[in-house]
């Protein structure tokens, strides 16, 4: 593990030692776990992002429909 200074906010960082005291943990174990979780979470992010980037789009073979085709009960109650 290698130590690391962090600055805050004087209320972020009253904040973050209620957190560690609720979690029986360090403010330093606190932060270093939220860090590694939002970094996680932004690889499975990119890597979902880079899976559906993946896909092609698929030829539609059907008519498309009009708009009275669509809301054609909800318009006759308008009329």
């Amino acid at each position: 593990m290698k130590a690391v200074t962090v600055t805050m906010e004087e209320g972020v960082a009253d904040g973050a030692c209620m957190q560690a005291a609720r979690r029986n943990k360090s403010v330093s174990v606190l932060i270093g776990e939220m860090l590694a979780e939002k970094m996680r979470c932004n690889k499975s992010h990119g890597r979902a992002v880079r899976e559906a980037l993946k896909f092609t789009a698929v030829p539609f073979a059907g008519s498309c429909l009009k708009r009275d085709e669509i809301y054609g009960e909800r318009l006759d109650c308008f009329r």
